[in-house]
This record gives C-alpha cells, structure tokens and sequence, in this order.
C-alpha cells in the first residue's frame, strides 16, 4: 500500500471520527463529509498515475475527471430519488394522506403501537425500498408519538426493520437488486431462504426494545388529529394511494423502461403535483398547490443531501485505490473456506463504510460457480445479501435508512451507539444463526 493511499486511509478515518462525535464537536456532519470527500480526491490527484498505470500519463488527469463524473453520476441518481421520495412523502403528508395508516395503527398502548409498527415496516419494506419506507414511517411517527424520546426508541426500530425487510426482497434494498441482475440470487431462492433470518433480525430487537416503552399514551397529547385544509377523504385517499401506489410502481416502471429508478420516482412526483393541484383549484384557498408543492421542496433537508453526497463519493475514492477490494481479500484469505465468518465481517463492515461499493467488491472478486457455495443462490451469495442489508442497522450512518431517519429525527451518532447498536448486532448475530440451522436441516 503507498503512502498516498495510506494517507487517504487516514483522511477517511478522521472524517469519520468527527462525524461519529457530531454531539461533542457540534460541527454539523455534512460539512465533515463534504471536507473529506474534497479532501480525498484532492490527495488521489497529487499522484494518479500511480493509481492508473494502464493510462497514459498526458491522458491521467482527464481520466480522472471521467471517474469523478462517473461516480457522481452514480450519487446522483440516489440523491434525486431520495429527494423525490421525501417530496412525495411530505405531499402526501401535507394532505392528510397518512391519515388512514395513522388510523390503523392507532392505540394508546405503547408496546401495541411498536409492534405494529415493526410489522408494518418490515414487510412495508420488501414491497417499495428500506429508503421510501423509512421516510414513510417516521412521518406517521409524527403523528402517534408526541414524546421525543419515545420516538427515537420507535426510529431506531424503524431503521432496523426496514433494513431486515428490504434483505429478503430482491427490489427491497439496493445491495439485493445489484445481487439479483447479476444473476447470483433468485427471487424465489432468497425470499424462501433468507426471510426467516431477516424477520428473527428484526424480532429480536423489537423484543428488547419493547422494555424501554412502558403504559400508555395521553389521551390529551397522544394521536392529535391533523386537520387537512379543504380536502374530501376521497381526495385524501386518492393522494395516499397515487403516493404509496405510485412508489410501489417504481421498480415495475425500471422493468419495463429500463432507465434509472429515479426516473420513475420523478413520474409519480410530476404525476402526484399534478393531481394535487387539480384538487385544489376548487377550493377556497387563496394559494395555490403549486406555491405548496414549491414549499415543501425548499424544506427538503438539504444537510442530509449533502452528508450523503459526501460519503458516497469519499467511499467511492477508497473503491478507486483498490483499499475495499483488498480488504475483501484480506478476509477471504484470513477466513478461507468459512463463508459464514467473511459475510458476518462484510456485514458489519458495511454498517461503517457503503454497502454498496462492498458488494460491488464482492461481485468482482468472488466468481460465481457451476455449483457449490458459490453458486447462484449458495450459502456465501444469499449470505452477502443478508449481511449487506441487516448489517448496515448497526450504525445509524450505515444504511440509506440510516441516514435518512438520522436527517428527519435529528438523532445523533452517540445516541444509536448507545441505545440501539447493540439490540441491532443482537438480532444481526441471530438471522445468521438461523441461517445455518436452516441450511444444516432442512436445505
């Protein structure tokens, strides 16, 4: 490894620090990302021809530049559906949508509402994406919990049960859609295979979490109704299922057109103002739903857009020098031959760094055979779609979820450490346990 690279390492290491002590610096973990992101292609730049021997040394730098664009590109189309989905989301929500969701989950029992919660989330999850349905979650959250620190309780569980749902679908989570046109998983394979240990992953937690919520809520405080403007319920209901329908059409609408997930995303948005707007023109109201619309995307938080721009990118500087593929070799030559140990370590690893470059990794190193483990639908691929998508609940910085309830709830770094890292790596630890049961009894 050259010093270069070390360096690198290093700068990536002390970001990730200063993000992970947010409450003690109180410097805002976005502008930490962004620094280092800059940071680490910067330092790529004073030596590239070392990073790039196949390139000619006059052609380097615009190399370079195309790997930036590349990568960037990547990111984006993760940023803009992340951002339409949050636009939906709150579209939605502004017009007394989640109202009906609201309702069936109601109950002044706090354990009720965390099983409901929990349940709803996990196979919510599977259905659309850990993403959409994190923001979908925390918005109803709003609405039935009033106690911030009630709340957190309930988003730490949110995140983990949309990471355990989105594992045993293959369009639930981005790591088992990469997994799944490539061709190494089935959809029947990993859904009959790895949704038991997915849905212990996520029952394990939620039983340990169920001690930290006792009684009941206040009749008073509890389940405020949200008065909706001049909205019928059959306009309300409309809008909740043009949304929620809307993105389950998303993975259907890549299918058939074959382009980018966010573009789907921005069809249901256009389609969605569209109809709000129509609903409104009759109305009383002097403004006007695109003067709404254009309101609720200037609240987008736009600090948790650029702490994932940053991350992404800083990430994809580690992928480019070659450091996450030689770690992955590392492990396969420290652990040879035990498939369980190298997925559980990527696992967790993946609630550090992005699942997504990881398994991207693994996809390049592992090559997939004619039969065996490594072949399509054996013990170290669905593994690797499981430990990808559960691990990444260890950390609230390690899953897209993650990183958006983080944004909407405020939660900082310490706090998940605290409370809940250690109720995820719990149930984490028992999906894979009854992984192996599985496969040494009944497969």
């Amino acid at each position: 490894m050259s010093t270069l690279t070390i360096l690198i390492v290093t700068v990536f290491c002390i970001g990730y620090l200063c993000i992970a002590l947010e409450s003690l610096t109180r410097v805002n973990k976005a502008a930490i990302a962004l620094l280092m992101c800059v940071c680490c292609w910067t330092l790529l730049m004073m030596g590239p021809a070392s990073f790039y021997p196949e390139v000619a040394a006059d052609s380097v730098v615009h190399h370079i530049s195309e790997v930036i664009e590349h990568h960037l590109g990547d990111a984006a189309g993760t940023l803009f559906f992340l951002m339409g989905a949050m636009t939906i989301v709150e579209i939605v929500d502004s017009n007394g949508g989640f109202n009906f969701v609201r309702d069936v989950m109601k109950t002044r029992s706090k354990r009720k509402l965390m099983w409901r919660m929990a349940f709803m989330t996990f196979f919510l999850s599977a259905i659309l994406d850990n993403l959409t349905t994190s923001i979908v979650m925390i918005m109803v959250l709003r609405k039935l919990v009033q106690s911030r620190g009630d709340r957190l309780i309930y988003a730490g569980l949110v995140v983990i049960a949309a990471n355990s749902g989105g594992a045993f679908s293959p369009i639930g989570d981005v790591t088992t859609i990469m997994l799944w046109i490539k061709g190494v998983i089935t959809t029947q394979g990993v859904i009959t295979e790895i949704f038991v240990p997915s849905l212990i992953s996520m029952l394990v937690p939620a039983f340990i979490l169920q001690y930290q919520l006792n009684g009941k809520f206040d009749k008073e405080q509890n389940l405020p109704k949200a008065e909706v403007s001049q909205f019928t319920q059959t306009q309300r209901n409309v809008i909740f299922w043009l949304g929620v329908g809307g993105l389950c059409f998303v993975p259907i609408f890549k299918t058939i057109t074959h382009l980018p997930p966010f573009m789907g995303i921005l069809l249901v948005l256009g389609i969605l103002w569209t109809v709000t707007e129509i609903f409104h023109y009759n109305t009383a109201e002097d403004d006007t739903m695109a003067k709404r619309v254009s309101d609720l995307l200037s609240k987008i938080d736009l600090s948790t857009i650029m702490f994932f721009l940053g991350i992404l990118m800083a990430v994809a500087v580690l992928q480019e020098v070659g450091v996450l593929t030689l770690l992955g070799q590392v492990l396969d030559s420290t652990f040879e031959g035990n498939h369980y140990l190298v997925t559980g370590i990527i696992g967790v690893l993946s609630s550090i760094v992005d699942n997504v470059p990881l398994v991207a990794g693994c996809m390049g190193m592992y090559p997939v055979a004619a039969a065996g483990d490594m072949a399509v639908d054996g013990i170290f691929w669905q593994l690797l779609a499981y430990c990808a998508g559960v691990g990444g609940s260890m950390l609230i910085i390690g899953s897209a979820a993650g990183v958006v309830v983080m944004g909407l709830e405020k939660i900082t770094f310490g706090w998940y450490l605290k409370k809940i890292t250690w109720v995820a790596f719990a149930g984490y630890l028992a999906g894979i346990l009854i992984y192996w049961l599985e496969r040494t009894l009944l497969f």
